[in-house]
């Protein structure tokens, strides 16, 4: 086969966004790319090129082709990637490259590979053990936005396959629209403030710098209102959340490097229902600074009862100073702990000598998420360097807490635990 000539034949003109993430994606230094931030940038286009010309560029390398849910990367990326063999590099199939549509990967003429991998978090593979011992030379995650921090890491420790023998930087390639998790706070932040790591870069890449999107198609994102316009048509990754929310993203983030004011007193609270349906987490904090936080797999109330007693007995804190959240299976591991304190959702909110006008507030869950914002907002609480995982779900959490019937009067409340859940798309 007459390789150079058909790699000749390749018809791409890159845009100059992506011409410019190109150039770092071939540099010594830059190890992970993120590049996006709006609706029709070219983000899709351009990871599918990248790979295959590293396919072709490198004989016998493996490449990794990742997203949350494989059947949405295979219904949405792999079709691209497809339709740019057939019609930007006018390959045939079972020519010029092989789909074992089963084993889920592609296998170009040169011995090159590009593997299709589901990215989700899942509870019972915690460590992302499917990826196996497979190692790539680079990766190319679409639609970041719905991975872990945990994934991306993961992926990294993977990027070594024949990289020293191409004398090349093993990559990572990320695509997204504008979000508030780690590539808000690692890469779009950092390079506003210029503070962002040598080895990272963020490109942004809006609809109006790509020519070859339909007139059709900006008219439509147009048309949208409120945060879907903001964060598709108009790239802005501080997008409007609403006034119905409690709590400032920045000030979210803020918590994990807060320094708060120093206290001997110490506390422990326990959600028996935390992060996923079947976890148990329990908070140790020091004043308002949270310096530990335990989580487990489902146990029996006795079991998270003697765990409760065996962190207080260690670090010194009276049973008067815990707090057990009593709905659901809390209440048998609060009657297993005489002394402790009950926490009833929907109970009355309490009397207290900051806050005596306790009837504005539905209920003590809706008090005490009031002036937790309140507190996180001031910046007046902190956290210790929690992994990753939990940092994306205490953000996460958060960012979902908003005021229920905002424009209607009556007393202040939160919404539903139910509809934090629809929107995670998790339990809370």
């Amino acid at each position: 086969m007459e390789s150079e000539q058909e790699i000749n034949q390749v018809t791409f003109e890159p845009t100059t966004k992506q011409f410019k993430a190109l150039e770092y994606l071939g540099d010594p230094i830059t190890e992970e790319v993120l590049f996006g931030g709006g609706a029709g940038g070219g983000k899709t286009v351009l990871g599918c090129f990248w790979l295959i010309t590293n396919c072709l560029k490198y004989p016998g390398s493996r490449w990794l082709m990742g997203r949350a849910i494989l059947k949405s990367l295979k219904e949405s990326t792999v079709k691209t990637l497809f339709d740019m063999l057939a019609n930007t590099f006018h390959f045939e199939k079972d020519v010029h490259y092989h789909y074992n549509e089963q084993a889920g990967f592609i296998r170009f003429y040169n011995g090159s590979e590009i593997v299709f991998k589901d990215l989700f978090l899942y509870p019972s593979d915690p460590e992302f053990d499917s990826l196996g011992s497979h190692e790539y030379t680079g990766a190319f995650i679409d639609e970041i936005q719905q991975c872990t921090n945990k994934a991306k890491e993961i992926v990294l420790t993977r990027l070594r396959y024949k990289i020293d023998e191409f004398g090349i930087v093993g990559k990572l390639l990320m695509c997204s629209n504008p979000t508030k998790n780690f590539a808000y706070y690692d890469f779009y932040k950092p390079t506003l403030n210029k503070t962002i790591k040598k080895t990272r870069v963020f490109i942004q890449a809006l609809i109006h710098t790509n020519p070859h999107i339909p007139k059709s198609y900006v008219e439509s994102l147009k048309r949208r209102e409120g945060v879907t316009r903001q964060r598709l048509l108009e790239g802005n990754w501080n997008y409007d959340t609403g006034e119905d929310a409690l709590f400032d993203f920045d000030s979210i983030v803020d918590m994990f490097t807060n320094t708060v004011e120093d206290s001997e007193d110490r506390f422990l609270s326990a959600d028996i229902s935390r992060f996923g349906a079947d976890k148990t987490v329990i908070i140790q904090w020091k004043g308002f600074f949270i310096e530990k936080i335990y989580v487990y797999a489902k146990q029996s109330t006795s079991e998270v009862a003697k765990e409760i007693e065996r962190i207080a007995e260690q670090n010194h804190i009276p049973r008067s100073k815990i707090v057990i959240d009593e709905d659901g299976l809390g209440g048998g591991v609060v009657d297993q702990l005489p002394g402790t304190k009950g926490f009833v959702n929907n109970s009355r909110p309490i009397e207290t000598r900051k806050d005596e006008i306790t009837s504005n507030y539905a209920n003590l869950k809706s008090q005490c998420y009031f002036l937790l914002a309140k507190f996180v907002n001031e910046g007046k609480i902190g956290i210790y360097k929690v992994n990753e995982t939990i940092k994306g779900f205490i953000v996460e959490d958060l960012e979902q807490i908003r005021q229920k019937d905002i424009d209607k009067d009556g007393k202040l409340a939160v919404v539903s635990k139910q509809i934090i859940k629809e929107s995670l798309g998790r339990s809370t």
